[in-house]
């Protein structure tokens, strides 16, 4: 009996050892598109593209862990086709290899755009970044999510200057809102970021020509527009897909022997009942666990809230929760939001659906309490920093 695991990031990786540490004693395959062993994606825009991190780090497990479990590892192999009747998915060399069980990480692809702009995905991409920053004197980014100000904020530590376009009003608009989204323009040109909202790129060609003329010279341009899910394989396997392989809470398909985890699965979550697709860090270290238990038949849902976080200059931040478009009807700062020392609640109907901590620590499970209770929060309580957030409930 063969399990195999499609994708070489963090998901696949923590999948394979949870499904040893379950006690799964069967051949386990993991199939990777890039020549490298699976790694985390987090450090290639903070730590590791400004040199504070050796690459080693990046790793999710090394050589010996991969053969001390009896896992094996196919990098630089590609999974071109999945057939569910015979329980077989087709590699790049041509070779068939035959699953009991199979997961789905293949993770998500950059959102591209014309001309010779450059991307941050892998970590060959952060390399050579890495590379252009101790070589350019300037450069442009397009987009304000964040990989665009990540990238911006290593730029400017490694002192070149940096002109930032983004399409709307606010940076981080779609996640943050307007006034949220403002302090993270504040903070950028404080930094030294030339920072221009409402602007449209019409042309990348030796820097940027936007749609009223304008033209940005830079050394390199640097496209951070949001990525997509690698769904390919399952749509053409006839997969249910709908922005992302659409999952049950057991991270299960609509086929019960195939499963995704990571940022290409789109999962029903309990708390929320809604399907929810998330691009970050947690989901990929958390769900494979879960994805594992489902694997080996035993009863697993997948009920954590949404977890992401960033380092920008001297900020650090942590978000949890959750906002469906349009659902949230108030936002209640506690702290100094000029300062960037506070939290920032998103609430709908009373009740805290998210939560924001910035420079401010040790808040996270505090914060969960809230979305998880539920109960409608005291507006006046939630923003008084001398109240215990475990005091803020209605």
């Amino acid at each position: 009996m063969t399990y195999v695991i499609v994708g070489g990031g963090l998901a696949a990786a923590k999948a394979a050892q949870a499904l040893r540490e379950q006690g799964y004693e069967g051949r386990l395959v993991v199939v990777g598109a890039e020549p490298h062993l699976p790694y985390e994606r987090p450090p290639l825009s903070k730590s590791y593209l400004q040199g504070k991190s050796e690459r080693e780090k990046i790793f999710v497990h090394d050589a010996a862990w991969y053969a001390d479990q009896r896992v094996e590892v196919l990098t630089g192999t590609s999974v071109t086709a999945i057939d569910r009747a015979a329980h077989e998915v087709t590699l790049s060399t041509g070779d068939k290899l035959g699953y009991a069980k199979l997961l789905l990480a293949t993770g998500a692809t950059p959102r591209r755009l014309p001309g010779d702009a450059l991307y941050l995905r892998t970590v060959d991409d952060s390399e050579r970044l890495r590379d252009v920053l101790a070589s350019a004197s300037r450069i442009a980014i397009v987009g304000a999510g964040w990989i665009g100000l990540e990238v911006a904020a290593a730029a400017r530590a490694a002192g070149v200057d940096v002109t930032v376009l983004e399409a709307g009003s606010q940076p981080l608009l779609r996640v943050l809102g307007e006034r949220i989204g403002a302090a993270f323009a504040d903070l950028h040109r404080a930094n030294g970021v030339d920072l221009r909202l409402g602007v449209k790129v019409e042309e990348i060609s030796g820097g940027v020509r936007l749609a009223d003329g304008t033209r940005v010279e830079a050394d390199a341009v640097i496209a951070g527009i949001g990525v997509e899910p690698d769904t390919r394989l399952a749509a053409a396997a006839g997969l249910q897909v709908d922005d992302g392989v659409l999952v049950d809470a057991s991270l299960r398909t609509s086929d019960p022997d195939i499963f995704a985890a990571g940022d290409v699965a789109r999962a029903h979550h309990p708390l929320l009942d809604t399907h929810i697709r998330v691009e970050h860090w947690a989901n990929a270290l958390n769900q494979p666990a879960v994805a594992a238990r489902a694997m080996l038949g035993q009863d697993a849902t997948y009920d954590r809230l949404p977890y992401f976080y960033t380092d920008q200059y001297d900020l650090g931040m942590e978000y949890t929760g959750y906002v469906r478009p349009g659902q949230a009807d108030d936002v209640v700062i506690r702290g100094d939001l000029a300062g960037r020392e506070y939290i920032a609640f998103w609430l709908s109907d009373g009740k805290v659906v998210a939560g924001m901590n910035v420079n401010i620590w040790d808040v996270t499970d505090d914060i969960k309490a809230l979305i998880n209770s539920g109960a409608p929060a005291d507006r006046a309580k939630l923003a008084d920093p001398t109240i215990p957030l475990a005091d803020t409930l209605a």
